[in-house]
């Protein structure tokens, strides 16, 4: 049987949780910054948990982490 493999997509957006959850960036941070508000760019470089209905799939993609 071959080696499991992390999806190596996966291991650069998403970080494991102490409680065993996983955080993520967050979009829309990029281009297009001069109509957003100072406090919306502020908050979107904060990290953010995924969803409850993703942990599985980021789960499958990150076996060892």
């Amino acid at each position: 049987m071959p080696k499991m493999k992390s999806n190596r997509g996966a291991a650069k957006r998403f970080r494991r949780t102490a409680n065993g959850g996983f955080k993520r960036g967050q979009s829309h941070r990029r281009h297009i910054l001069t109509k957003k508000s100072s406090k919306r760019k502020r908050q979107l470089g904060m990290p953010a948990a995924v969803n409850d209905a993703d942990q599985r799939a980021v789960r499958r993609m990150l076996p060892f982490v």
